[in-house]
């Protein structure tokens, strides 16, 4: 079992030093990933509802809530770092210009070789598609159509697109990632994203808690489309109860992430590079699990 950190780029770790210090105790504990987050505009006053509260908003209020980039932040800390892998969680795909995506990832694991984990969803902030001028309707057509391009571009040598949402005839997009396709991990808590972790995705990253179902039917997906089921990487929060990791192991789950500020039925947060490294003996416990 691999244990991670969610999530890095918010709160106090906005400040590059802090986030510098905690990631090296990190990767001194045996932590094998740090995840972040992405919105690129917050929307004052914004309606759509927040599907991961009981009342649709985020805590904290918006006014007050700096989100650097991922992939900017990612590479910065990336270069003050050794090993730990580095993760989206999640990238908000449809918002985004694919190829220009397909070659940011492909420059990072050249810098990089084999650390990033993208992790990608469709997104659910109706005003913050609107602000950036993206259709918001059929955001999960082009995120399948998106995690096409990003594979064509990465594997092909001169390659071709013909889509719905997008089309290129004939383009070079060097470098390739030396390590191969980057990891796809779907995020996302309902069964849209399950069936579309199955159908094309490397792994499946629910949002909150332990949803077996939503975990069984991403499986069943997988099958349903020739896949492999057990290829399929599970990341879940890490329970409140750490005696739970052994039967989150037993049940095939492939990755705990730890928060590091305090999130409803998650693990007491990490919050300083001392308390990283008390997680020493606990990785080491169940790094063998699954």
């Amino acid at each position: 079992m691999k244990f991670g950190l969610r999530y890095l780029n918010m709160g106090r770790f906005t400040d590059a030093n802090a986030a510098i210090e905690f990631l090296q105790a990190a990767e001194e504990a045996g932590f094998e990933s740090a995840w972040t987050v992405e919105h690129t505009v917050m929307p004052d006053g914004y309606e759509s509802a927040y599907p991961y509260s009981d009342d649709g908003k985020i805590a904290g209020g918006v006014s007050d809530f700096p989100i650097p980039d991922p992939i900017v932040w990612m590479t910065y800390v990336a270069a003050r770092t050794e090993r730990i892998k580095l993760g989206t969680g999640i990238l908000i795909l449809p918002q985004h210009n694919p190829i220009v995506v397909a070659k940011q990832l492909a420059t990072f694991d050249v810098v990089a070789p084999g650390r990033f984990l993208l992790g990608i969803g469709v997104g659910w902030l109706a005003e913050e598609f609107a602000a950036l001028n993206v259709p918001f309707d059929d955001r999960g057509l082009r995120t399948d159509e998106y995690v096409d391009v990003l594979r064509t571009l990465w594997t092909e040598d001169c390659p071709s697109f013909d889509g719905e949402c997008f089309s290129f005839e004939k383009v070079f997009c060097r470098p390739k990632p030396p390590t191969g396709p980057l990891p796809i991990h779907v995020g996302g808590h309902s069964k849209a994203a399950a069936r579309r972790a199955g159908r094309l995705g490397d792994g499946f990253f629910p949002a909150r808690g332990y949803p077996k179902e939503l975990i069984e039917l991403a499986r069943q997906t997988a099958v349903e489309h020739g896949r492999d089921p057990a290829a399929l990487e599970i990341s879940l929060s890490c329970p409140e109860d750490v005696n739970r990791l052994a039967d989150y192991a037993g049940d095939g789950v492939t990755r705990v992430l730890v928060p590091v500020s305090p999130m409803p039925g998650m693990a007491e947060p990490i919050r300083r590079p001392e308390d990283v490294l008390a997680w020493r003996s606990i990785i080491d416990d169940h790094r063998d699990a699954a």
